[in-house]
């Protein structure tokens, strides 16, 4: 299950650069967005069971978002909200494909503790949760209880820490207080986040740092175009979404990719790197399939771009390579 922001993105990218008060040509389009709802459509595609759980207003925007994930396939147990829109984001993309964004607060920052499905909570094998959800109350309340439902039922969690400079914002050490307690399984912070949360800029370094805040967890940190990092503390099975064995970190060369926009690369990681745990695959060859998942995404717009050929082509890969060790649902 994933519980967490839906959000419509409104994407402006940018063909050449743009000088302050300038005028140039780019696009401008309307795309699925919001951090954990990302994560569950990319888990979905990459052949794992997903729930999401989220919270929109009954608005034009609300409607579209039910009608999208239902068209993913991804079951929703949707919130409504009659004081709030559902949630947007304008993504600002320059012409070298990177990506700045402000968030608007919707009915995604609203979600509160009474709303959650807890029956399906204590049912969920694994739990994913996006930090966007922890830069505020009341939704930092409702997620915190969601993680702790799964891991009294037995379940294993994961979060993504979503946004170097809200972190930032917020305070490193408060962003490690409202996190550390709940028993991570696996961490996806990229490089920026990582740095923030430990001080420190070597990846090998940002790693035993994270894993030190959060023991027992795998900690997959995203490194864009160097690949990823990944530092592995305890041992799993297939099927389960625990830590894997070993204890050294291991460097995971990136797959190749054209940077064209960068939005939703580390949400399509995080989902690919979960479904390839729950067939089966260790920490480190998740973070290799979930490199080249991303690498698909960076070459298009949006975070959740609508399939193709190539990706057809890519997911059909996932069971060729880790076969059917995981089990069919959670």
């Amino acid at each position: 299950m994933v519980v967490g922001d839906y959000a419509w993105d409104v994407l402006i990218r940018a063909n050449t650069e743009l000088l302050a008060g300038g005028d140039i040509f780019g696009e401008v389009q309307l795309a699925p967005g919001g951090s954990a709802a990302n994560t569950a459509v990319w888990a979905h595609r990459c052949g794992l069971p997903t729930r999401f759980v989220g919270k929109i207003g009954y608005d034009r925007f609300g409607s579209l978002a039910e009608q999208e994930l239902a068209s993913e396939g991804v079951g929703a147990v949707w919130v409504h909200s009659e004081a709030h829109l559902t949630g947007s984001v304008a993504v600002w993309i320059d012409h070298e494909g990177q990506r700045s964004m402000i968030s608007g607060k919707g009915a995604d920052h609203y979600l509160l503790p009474s709303e959650l499905p807890v029956s399906l909570l204590r049912r969920a094998r694994h739990l994913h949760l996006s930090a966007w959800s922890f830069f505020g109350d009341p939704p930092r309340a409702a997620v915190r209880r969601a993680a702790g439902i799964v891991k009294e039922a037995g379940g294993t969690l994961s979060l993504d820490p979503g946004s170097f400079q809200m972190i930032q914002e917020l305070g490193a050490e408060n962003f490690l207080a409202m996190t550390t307690d709940l028993g991570l399984d696996i961490l996806f912070p990229n490089a920026e986040e990582g740095e923030v949360l430990t001080g420190e800029v070597e990846h090998e370094r940002v790693a035993a740092g994270l894993a030190e805040r959060y023991p027992g967890a795998v900690i997959a940190l995203k490194l864009d175009a160097d690949g990823a990092y990944v530092l592995e503390p305890g041992a799993g099975g297939a099927g389960v979404l625990e830590p894997g064995a070993g204890g050294a970190g291991v460097l995971v060369p990136p797959a190749k990719g054209r940077l064209v926009d960068a939005t939703g690369a580390g949400d399509a990681f995080a989902g690919a790197f979960l479904a390839a745990r729950w067939h089966g695959a260790s920490p480190s060859d998740a973070a290799r399939w979930a490199n080249r998942v991303s690498a698909w995404v960076i070459e298009r717009i949006g975070a959740r771009p609508t399939a193709d050929a190539a990706l057809t082509a890519l997911l059909a890969g996932l069971e060729s390579e880790l076969g059917t060790a995981g089990e069919s649902s959670p």
